[in-house]
């Protein structure tokens, strides 16, 4: 796991991305269930290289108008497929045969910058786990960025908890990561590895 650049303890992101690192290959297929305004799909981008594939999913046209101007400057939109529709038509917009995935990342709540209203919801993104998790080949990984400071923030984040704490510990190990003591903004990463 990398330090901080400041030597301290990672942020969620560089904890999230620390992990991901280890899990994803050249070559590999990932899923971006929340492409927001792209630096995770950039990131995803970067670690399969041009023989791999991202898939991202928006509900959002602005979301995805972003994420595919951040690829563009990074020369990385040919290895990328973006979808506007939520990462809960992952079951039905993956490609048949998509199997073996490396990594799905979802950032749980609203798209900076943007309209606060629009947020994801226990409903989709319980949907969205269904459909890609199946998919994960073993050592697989999952990242869930879950985010408490807006409406109904705290309550998806209570399903998600509830849903990850009864995979079975034969098929999976769940991760939790968060820092107790912060007050505002509260984020918490869970992060799921198939067996």
């Amino acid at each position: 796991m990398s330090r901080a650049p400041d030597g301290g303890i990672p942020s969620i992101l560089e904890f999230t991305h620390g992990l991901v690192r280890q899990v994803v290959r050249s070559a590999d297929t990932v899923v971006d269930a929340t492409a927001g305004n792209g630096h995770d799909t950039l990131f995803l981008a970067g670690l399969v290289g041009p023989q791999g594939r991202v898939y991202g999913f928006d509900v959002q046209a602005q979301a995805l108008e972003n994420t595919a101007r951040r690829l563009q400057r990074h020369g990385a939109e040919r290895q990328v497929t973006l979808f506007h529709a939520g990462h809960e038509a992952a079951g039905r917009l993956l490609p048949a045969g998509t199997e073996n995935l490396a990594c799905a990342m979802f950032n749980l709540g609203y798209l900076p910058g943007s309209d606060k209203q629009v947020v994801t919801t226990w409903h989709t993104t319980e949907a969205a786990l269904r459909a890609v998790m199946p998919l994960l080949r073993a050592g697989g990984l999952v990242t869930l960025h879950l985010y408490t400071g807006h409406a109904g923030g705290s309550a998806e984040a209570a399903a998600v908890h509830d849903f990850c704490a009864a995979l079975p510990w034969d098929g999976w190990r769940v991760l939790r990561y968060d820092f107790l003591n912060k007050e505002k903004n509260r984020e918490t990463l869970l992060a799921l590895c198939r067996q």
